[in-house]
């Protein structure tokens, strides 16, 4: 053994070992990696909590109104407030604030589609885009730590010997699943049902080209017919007929019509996102202008890779893809569907067929503002 001995590291043997500067390299690496990788993952994760919270409070929100429905007390209230008073019973609460109090439920300011909202404005249904309910907003907190604000329709209908139906049409609610903590942000953690048309009065969710539209919302309600014939999709009832003639319908569905619901939501079919706008959000979308109407059938467009924004996704409010969207065109040949468009994360398509007949619960759909 010389009066130098071999520095740590050199050579062979039990005893070599790495160097400072093999270290200091190794964890340079590492953190490059880590950058690149914990954001995303930070995300994904943020989404996917947020995706569950709003899944579990709407299944306890459904299971409420269709308890009230059993019980006859989800219908004929003339104020929002006696309404939220009886679903306290069946929802659990910590805090009803009065129609001047809202922001003692609810934030006051959130981002909505593309546009930050004063919420110290919205204190009516008309600030829902609901100009014909009349009735106010109440705020709820609930004791899972959601935030909600609610506007009651007084036209509210119940069935009590039909658990099938979940009262749809009784409300409007904006909720909050992570309450007062941000981001505060539609697509997030602020939610909506179809009802809620818009937000403070805005005429526009978003706009894209000159062209205004709603919040987008899942068709997860259905209109059920009173006498749709299976042939030919049509009705001789006559609150059939007034139905199709007042949301713009050529045909019904035997069934849970979830088309006709989006439909009636928005006022009707010609009040519906056409092929041609959902084109138009696809481009948006996918930071592209090659999107057609009716011309790529689900490919990728002669070869060209596009890919799915997620960011302009969420702030829009549309989810994660794989989904789809209803648009406002029925099919005069097969009549038990309407086109769509579907939006992947490395493509979109128009389409139509087998997988998307107006019972299908899954679709999405987006309103035209004026």
């Amino acid at each position: 053994m010389g009066l130098f001995p071999r520095p740590m590291g050199e050579g062979k043997g039990e005893g070599a070992a790495f160097t400072l500067a093999e270290v200091l390299i190794t964890l340079a690496i590492i953190g490059v990696v880590a950058a690149m990788t914990i954001p995303t993952l930070v995300a994904n994760y943020q989404e996917k909590s947020w995706g569950t919270a709003a899944t579990v409070f709407e299944r306890k929100l459904t299971e409420a109104l269709k308890v009230m429905n059993v019980q006859g007390t989800l219908a004929g209230y003339q104020t929002t407030e006696s309404f939220v008073e009886e679903l306290s019973k069946h929802f659990k609460t910590t805090k009803i604030c009065a129609n001047d109090k809202l922001q003692d439920c609810f934030s006051s300011e959130v981002t909505y589609g593309n546009e930050v909202v004063d919420m110290t404005k919205v204190k009516t249904a008309k600030h829902f885009g609901q100009d014909e309910w009349g009735t106010e907003i109440i705020g709820t907190q609930f004791a899972n730590g959601t935030t909600a604000l609610i506007a009651y329709n007084p036209k509210c209908s119940q069935d009590p010997y039909s658990n099938t139906i979940t009262g749809s049409d009784c409300l409007a609610i904006l909720y909050d699943t992570t309450g007062y903590k941000t981001p505060n942000t539609s697509g997030k953690d602020l939610r909506a049902n179809g009802n809620v048309q818009s937000l403070g009065g805005s005429s526009c969710a978003f706009e894209i080209d000159g062209t205004c539209f709603g919040m987008p919302f899942q068709a997860n309600s259905a209109h059920t017919w009173n006498a749709c014939n299976s042939s030919t999709y049509t009705s001789t009832d006559a609150e059939d007929q007034a139905y199709m003639q007042k949301y713009g319908l050529d045909y019904c569905y035997p069934g849970n019509d979830y088309f006709a619901k989006a439909a009636e939501t928005c006022g009707g079919t010609s009040k519906m996102a056409q092929i041609s706008d959902l084109a138009t959000i696809a481009n948006y979308l996918y930071d592209t202008d090659i999107v057609g109407e009716k011309t790529d059938n689900g490919s990728k467009f002669d070869g060209n890779t596009i890919a799915f924004n997620p960011t302009k996704g969420s702030s829009l409010g549309f989810p994660s893809p794989s989904f789809w969207v209803w648009s406002g065109e029925e099919d005069s040949l097969s009549k038990d569907i309407a086109s769509i468009r579907e939006f992947y994360s490395d493509s979109t398509g128009w389409g139509y067929g087998i997988l998307y007949p107006r019972d299908n619960s899954n679709g999405w759909a987006v309103c035209l503002d004026d």
